[in-house]
């Protein structure tokens, strides 16, 4: 499977952003699927997770009621809104996927992430 992220660009405080990741081969809907994000100078830190049907999410708390993670499964795509932006969301967007037919923990606690994609820069200006 490969990932490739992308819709990052630059939005001003408060506002809103969808990313999107695309997702290679047939056995996308086998992975739970991931959202990631690196400040500079900072680590990577779990951002939100979705299982491979789509019914259980779980996120971070500090993006919980702001991101909302989805996918389809037809598409081979995932997607996290992101709302009410603030500059502290800055940061290097990644997607992955977690082991096949694993499920979401492995994300949450980073044990089994078979596939990351490239990131993608949000800046968000205050």
């Amino acid at each position: 499977v490969q990932l490739q992220a992308c819709g990052g660009g630059l939005v001003q405080a408060g506002g809103s952003l969808r990313l999107s990741c695309a997702a290679s081969g047939r056995t996308f809907s086998r992975y739970a699927m991931g959202w990631f994000r690196q400040a500079p100078g900072k680590e990577r830190e779990f951002l939100a997770a979705i299982s491979w049907s789509g019914g259980s999410t779980y996120y971070a708390d500090s993006v919980k009621g702001r991101f909302t993670i989805s996918r389809d499964n037809a598409k081979f795509t995932v997607y996290p809104q992101m709302n009410s932006l603030k500059p502290e969301d800055t940061a290097v967007y990644y997607c992955a996927a977690g082991r096949e037919d694993a499920p979401i923990i492995v994300l949450i606690k980073r044990d089994g992430i078979d596939y990351w994609g490239k990131g993608t820069l949000v800046t968000v200006s205050s």
